[in-house]
């Protein structure tokens, strides 16, 4: 089963809601960069009854090339997650 793309997506989200499709891609744009925003100046935003986006702070460790095997270190860094809400994993489990 292929996944579906973006524009079948757009298109989907037109015909349920009976907004032009146009309006729809305005719209999702405007959702995706608000979350960008808050993400980065708050460090989570949440789209309820599916899930958050969530800036992590990642501590340093120590890994493993794995071409030579040699021991090296990782620094710290900050990550984006995205953790799925109850209620969705309910809906697709």
């Amino acid at each position: 089963m292929a996944k579906m793309t973006k524009a079948q997506i757009m298109a989907g989200l037109a015909e349920k809601t009976g907004m032009k499709k146009s309006e729809v891609v305005a719209l999702m744009d405007a959702v995706v960069e608000m979350a960008y925003k808050e993400v980065k100046s708050n460090g989570e935003f949440v789209v309820p009854g599916f899930g958050k986006m969530v800036k992590v702070n990642r501590k340093e460790r120590m890994g493993r090339n794995p071409a030579t095997g040699e021991s090296i270190k990782i620094p710290a860094k900050t990550v984006v997650k995205f953790r799925l809400s109850k209620a969705a994993k309910e809906a697709v489990l």
